[in-house]
């Protein structure tokens, strides 16, 4: 570990164990390892976003332990002790409070990043500008900064940000008082938040400096500070592993959105123009695909006839596929398996993965 460099120290959550993309994402091989846009996974392109931050050396990933060597056998710049196991799924509070602490123990009193490693981002450059923003943002109100995108349809399955004043700044980026910090409305709700203009979703993505989260969390996950706190001094020793076994299963599973940034009058976010999705299954990487003439998104090698608005996606980019006269699909090849489903019951694929076992 290096000293104070004048660069944060970013988290990167890469605990996903998702099955929205099935069949190419299994319980072995979730989401943020998976390579969905272009030629890298996702952890690699969030990985690119973080050095664009800092060093290697600042940057620490949390993820099942499962999948500690996978994770440092794709990131082999990255130090082998900056991958840090989560012994049990306890949702997004966990880790939060843990590098707060951990970066403490390590690096001393800084600005932490906490990025996801399964969400498309682009251009790198403008994300950049943008964090080091909130960056700065965080330094100045000493609050909890997250990134708040523009909605373009009225979503339920995202947070949303109402927006309260705007902070005045000098580095051309709207920064914003968060009035409240929702998660995930239901439909007439959404719809009227859609139709209002005053909410943003977010990101799913924070900034702020190592006290501020502690004390808040202090405030409002104390079982999650108190547990972490006892584990500090095994760092680093052989008692490591069952201490923090041990303090997972005293604390309850509960994300960050809803442990502290729902509660906290300490919320802030900056306006983020960057093109931005969760990439939460299909429909929405079908988004982000190239298309044809007739509207069907895809990877591979397609060929269609009267068909129109499905999307086609092959793990090997030389695969072909031929469609004749079929409208609003879903089709997905992955090795030995084969996905097709309509796109109105995509959602059911999360049943179907269910129906065939665990052994996924």
């Amino acid at each position: 570990m290096v000293g104070y460099e004048g660069k944060p120290v970013v988290v990167i959550l890469a605990g996903g164990t998702g099955t929205r993309f099935w069949p190419l994402s299994t319980k072995r091989s979730p989401k943020q390892f998976l390579t969905l846009l272009g030629s890298k996974s996702l952890l690699e392109l969030s990985y690119e976003r973080a050095k664009g931050l800092t060093s290697p050396e600042r940057i620490l990933v949390f993820t099942n332990r499962a999948f500690v060597k996978k994770v440092r056998d794709i990131l082999r710049e990255l130090p082998p002790e900056n991958v840090i196991a989560e012994p049990l799924k306890k949702d997004t509070s966990a880790p939060v409070v843990l590098s707060a602490l951990l970066t403490g123990l390590l690096f001393g009193d800084e600005v932490i990043v906490t990025l996801t490693a399964d969400h498309y981002i682009e251009p790198l450059e403008r994300f950049i500008q943008i964090v080091k923003g909130a960056i700065e943002g965080a330094k100045r109100t000493m609050g909890l900064y997250t990134f708040g995108i523009k909605p373009t349809y009225p979503a339920t399955s995202y947070g949303y940000l109402e927006l309260g004043q705007r902070i005045p700044t000098d580095d051309g980026l709207e920064h914003y008082k968060v009035l409240r910090f929702k998660e995930k409305p239901d439909r007439e709700t959404a719809e009227r938040w859609f139709a209002e203009g005053r909410y943003l979703w977010n990101s799913g993505m924070f900034v702020w400096q190592r006290q501020v989260i502690l004390e808040e969390a202090t405030r409002f996950l104390p079982q999650h500070v108190k547990a972490f706190e006892g584990v500090l001094t095994s760092y680093g020793t052989k008692k490591w592993d069952r201490a923090l076994r041990e303090a997972f299963e005293e604390i309850p599973s509960i994300s960050i959105d809803y442990g502290v940034m729902e509660k906290s009058e300490r919320v802030f976010c900056v306006l983020s123009d960057f093109k931005w999705s969760d990439l939460g299954g299909w429909l929405s990487l079908g988004d982000f695909l190239p298309k044809d003439e007739m509207g069907n998104a895809y990877r591979g090698v397609l060929r269609a006839m009267d068909g129109s608005g499905n999307v086609v996606f092959c793990q090997d980019p030389k695969e072909e596929v031929y469609l004749i006269g079929v409208e609003e699909l879903v089709l997905v090849r992955c090795g030995r398996r084969t996905l097709v489903v309509h796109k109105g019951a995509v959602e059911r694929v999360k049943e179907l993965v269910r129906s065939l076992g665990e052994d996924l």
